[in-house]
């Protein structure tokens, strides 16, 4: 049967549009949930995002760090959709005082258990630092604020229980890439130590600050250096942590100088610091050394060598002074080992050493090289075997210093001409005075209470082969030296010359500017010998010229650069005679003695004699020394001076017979004949007055009276005088001979040859019977001194 088909069931209209409608109405609703929702959750990530938690999550992020050892404050926690919680200006302080504070953090992403942190339990998993920056909580030496700034920071911190473990941290700090690892212990139960105090923490802050200053001078220009630590222990006993340290770096430059293949590594272990090793080198060689440091016990050790370019290392860090002047041409070498004590009761080092300079100059002075071993306990300094090589010679030298005990040996034979300019002033001066043909031998023995000079005593010994001192040589000398109180004495000084020696001793003073001069014996020539004392005295003694070397001795003190306590005696004896040029004439003396007495600016010539033209002569004189004042004064008589030999002298007249004595006192200006003035009373013996030049046409004229009077002898003739600008002036001319008497008186201009003289002469014998005529032989003198014209009296007047 066909199958029969029941007809559709249709449902009521109504029921079906109520069921759509209300399927629509919760597809609706659900969706707005979901915008809500969305817009809820984007507008909370937003919020969350740009203004972050509240103070009350900060807190808990913050306690939750403190639970890890770490004491922070957090200036604003946000929410990365990628990164998760994020918080930025992150400070960190010392968990033991959190006034101090020890970085400030730019940003910080936490990895949280969101369970655990709703269930109040520990929730920090982890700290993720990515391009961050740590500023320091210093200064720079610009003191422009807070610049000291770890950049590029990327670290990950874990946090296990009860510990602190960073796997990976890495930035750039004053350009140094550094990287570390490694992990803390935090118990449960963990007390800090105590706090630092204020002064504790101020101190290592400024340490701190030091470092950094020292290490923003540097620039990196090749490969940035890297420095790799690796740290481990208990966060309760940082001081007891163990941290490993290796530096490198290629290039590294200071200044102008540059350092290559540093390379250094350092352990830090049980509050001991020890440096395996630091090595780098430079243009002209290299440095390597180790170091230990023990904080406990207050000691280090180290040991170092170095063949470094010193002068530029030194430079680069300030320390240059002491090198400024020395240049080196070759690497000096320098060895260094020995331990510290830094104990707070006492500093005590105990350094040893050696130093080996190739070429160098000092003072622009070239040395081929210097050595010596050298120790120092910070109160006791020694160098031993100082040897300093000059092209001229060496100097051997060893040193002690202590507290108010200093001792220095020096043997050299370096001319000191060559090394006068690294001297004080005052020996720079004195050396340069000198010039030596061979290098002089020199042995000292210096005792003082510390390395100033001016304590310096000492003892020792000079010998000089043919030198030269101010422009006068010697053939050799040799001396015990002995010097205190700035001043040099030479004693039991020897020393010769071509015509003689000299013995004595004499001390150059430089503190008082003067030379005290003992017992002096000499027979060398006074003329050249005498600029060793002081040059400004040679015009006082060249116009005595001795024929042979007179026999000299001196005694006493001369002081100069304006010194007022000069007094300086010598005595002189020229046995084999001197000449002197007196009115422009030179006088023979056959022997000569006398006593000089020099003081400030005046030189006394007292008890002068000498043996003058078969005669004596004595005398004395005060001559002034003094800038701008050439004043004498001097008195001399003689007696029985050969008459003939002087009017010869004088006159060139070699006929006259007799003796001539007399005195004369006068003064004068130096070497001006027309300024000398003086008196004087001269008496001529057994003479023949008419042989007197100017006197000579009167003997014709008695002739003529008398036959033979003109040539009779005056029995004595007799004057005084005075002299003043070149003019001899009488009034008692007296000549008594056995015919005649001559009385004079009037002017002879010895300077500009004239003659102004009247005599008159009185007869005797046969010429008394022309008594009455006496009025005729009265004659006046005019014309030159050596070709007078002689006149009676009346006819001049006429």
């Amino acid at each position: 049967m066909p199958p029969v088909l029941e007809p559709p069931q249709v449902r009521p209209r109504q029921r079906r549009r109520k069921s759509t409608w209300g399927r629509r109405i919760a597809v609706s609703f659900v969706r707005l949930v979901i915008l809500a929702i969305i817009l809820g959750i984007g507008g909370g990530g937003y919020y969350l995002a740009k203004r972050g938690f509240g103070r009350q999550w900060r807190y808990r992020v913050v306690e939750e760090l403190r639970k890890h050892g770490v004491e922070a404050s957090i200036g604003r926690l946000t929410l990365d959709p990628f990164r998760g919680l994020v918080a930025k200006n992150v400070r960190i302080f010392d968990y033991k005082n959190r006034e101090n504070t020890l970085a400030l953090i730019s940003e910080v992403s936490l990895d949280i258990n969101y369970a655990a942190l709703i269930h109040h339990e520990p929730f920090l998993n982890a700290l993720d630092v990515r391009d961050a920056q740590i500023i320091l909580p210093f200064k720079t030496t610009d003191e422009k604020g807070d610049r000291a700034v770890l950049t590029n920071l990327r670290a990950h911190v874990y946090f296990p229980p009860e510990q602190i473990y960073v796997s990976q941290a890495e930035g750039i700090f004053c350009g140094i890439r550094i990287s570390a690892t490694g992990q803390l212990i935090k118990r449960e139960n963990y007390q800090p130590s105590p706090a630092l105090s204020a002064e504790e923490w101020q101190r290592r802050l400024l340490i701190a600050q030091r470092v950094v200053n020292e290490l923003q001078k540097f620039r990196f220009p090749g490969t940035l250096p890297s420095l790799q630590i690796k740290f481990s222990g208990d966060v309760a006993e940082m001081e007891k942590a163990r941290v490993e340290a290796t530096l490198r770096g290629d290039r590294l430059q200071r200044g102008s100088y540059e350092m290559r293949d540093l390379s250094a590594a350092a352990e830090w272990n049980n509050q001991q610091l020890n440096i395996a090793h630091c090595e780098w080198s430079d243009g002209m060689g290299s440095f390597a050394g180790r170091a230990n440091w023990h904080v406990e016990g207050s000691s280090a050790s180290m040991q170092a060598r170095s063949s470094l370019d010193l002068k530029a290392f030194l430079d680069a860090f300030g320390l240059g002074e002491p090198v400024a002047s020395i240049e080196f041409q070759a690497p000096p070498v320098v060895e260094v080992s020995g331990s510290v004590n830094f104990k707070a009761d006492r500093f005590k080092p105990d350094i040893i050493g050696r130093l080996a300079f190739g070429q160098f100059t000092y003072k622009k002075v070239p040395f081929s090289d210097l050595t010596a071993d050298f120790s120092w306990d910070g109160e006791r300094t020694m160098v031993r075997e100082l040897r300093l090589r000059h092209q001229t010679g060496q100097v051997r030298a060893d040193l002690f210093e202590a507290p108010a005990d200093f001792r220095l040996n020096i043997e050299s034979t370096i001319v000191p001409e060559a090394v006068r300019g690294i001297g004080p002033p005052e020996l720079n001066e004195f050396l340069r005075q000198w010039e030596w043909q061979r290098s002089p031998a020199i042995r000292l023995a210096i005792r003082g209470q510390d390395h100033n000079p001016a304590t310096w005593k000492g003892d020792g010994s000079v010998i000089l082969g043919r030198s030269r001192f101010r422009g006068t040589w010697m053939n050799g000398a040799d001396t015990k030296i002995h010097f205190a109180n700035g001043a040099l004495s030479c004693e039991d000084l020897h020393v010769t010359r071509n015509e003689g020696s000299g013995t004595g001793s004499v001390t150059y003073d430089f503190k008082k500017h003067e030379v005290r001069i003992s017992n002096i014996k000499s027979s060398l020539n006074p003329a050249e010998v005498i600029f060793w004392i002081d040059p400004k005295i040679w015009n006082n003694v060249a116009p005595y010229k001795f024929r042979r070397t007179p026999s000299v001795t001196a005694n006493g003190l001369y002081q100069f650069h304006g010194g007022k306590n000069t007094r300086l005696e010598i005595k002189v004896e020229g046995a084999n005679g001197m000449d002197y040029v007196f009115l422009g004439k030179t006088l023979p003396f056959d022997r000569i003695s006398a006593r000089l007495l020099f003081t400030n600016d005046r030189l006394q010539i007292i008890d002068l004699r000498g043996a003058l033209l078969s005669g004596t002569l004595r005398g004395n004189a005060d001559i002034s020394l003094a800038k701008n004042d050439p004043r004498y004064r001097a008195n001399i008589s003689v007696s029985e001076i050969n008459f003939p030999l002087l009017t010869s002298l004088y006159y060139n007249y070699k006929t006259a017979l007799g003796g001539l004595n007399g005195t004369y006192d006068f003064t004068g200006l130096g070497s001006d004949s027309r300024t000398m003035r003086g008196r004087g009373k001269v008496e001529v013996t057994n003479g023949d007055v008419f042989a007197i030049p100017i006197f000579g046409p009167l003997s014709g004229i008695l002739n003529r009276i008398v036959p033979g009077s003109g040539y009779s002898v005056a029995h004595r003739a007799t004057a005084n005088f005075k002299i003043d600008e070149g003019t001899i002036h009488t009034d008692d001319f007296e000549a008594d001979g056995t015919l005649f008497s001559m009385l004079g008186h009037g002017d002879v201009h010895f300077l500009d040859d004239k003659l102004d003289f009247n005599v008159r002469l009185n007869m005797k014998g046969p010429g008394v019977l022309l008594t009455p005529m006496y009025k005729l032989f009265e004659y006046a003198g005019t014309g030159s001194l050596k070709k007078p014209d002689w006149r009676p009296a009346v006819l001049k007047s006429q």
